[in-house]
């Protein structure tokens, strides 16, 4: 079962890493002179986000949170408590650009071609949207390294880590 957490765990991070990747290369290759052009890459990027980058991060989560209770030596490790504080801070963030960003620039989109927004309306909502998209993949990031890594940030039990006190 423990494997099984762990392929999952790896293949949902491989994913939403990817997901942010191919979000963030739409965003910043694809034509978007035409509001027809702009229209279709929020298709493109709802379809990314839908079914790449919101089914990765769901099951990195849960697969992370299984693993918690599955090992539970991971219940004493300060690194895996911090993943799980950046797994839902990564939640938010992707929510945040898949519900109300991605909707808000296409909205504005509309309304900037129907006249009654101003054009620069979207530069200030776009450069919102590459904030959120910098932080949930440095979030992601952090994650895979902390998972790589494991730093020895085990809870110290009696002022002495277990690694200090001296054997028996």
């Amino acid at each position: 079962m423990r494997k099984l957490l762990k392929c999952l765990h790896t293949l949902a991070a491989c994913g939403l890493i990817g997901g942010l990747a191919v979000y963030m290369l739409l965003l910043a290759l694809a034509p978007q002179e035409t509001p027809a052009a702009y229209a279709q890459l929020r298709q493109a990027i709802a379809a990314v986000s839908n079914y790449l980058l919101m089914p990765s991060l769901a099951v990195a989560l849960v697969s992370g949170l299984l693993s918690m209770a599955v090992h539970t030596p991971f219940l004493d490790k300060r690194w895996v408590w911090l993943k799980a504080a950046m797994g839902i801070l990564m939640f938010k963030g992707v929510l945040t650009i898949v519900g109300a960003k991605a909707d808000y620039a296409a909205a504005l989109s509309r309304r900037i071609a129907e006249g009654t927004a101003a054009p620069d309306a979207l530069a200030a909502a776009l450069a919102h949207e590459w904030a959120t998209l910098w932080v949930v993949m440095a979030l992601s990031v952090a994650n895979v390294v902390l998972g790589v890594w494991r730093p020895g940030l085990a809870r110290r039990q009696g002022g002495r880590s277990a690694a200090a006190r001296p054997a028996a």
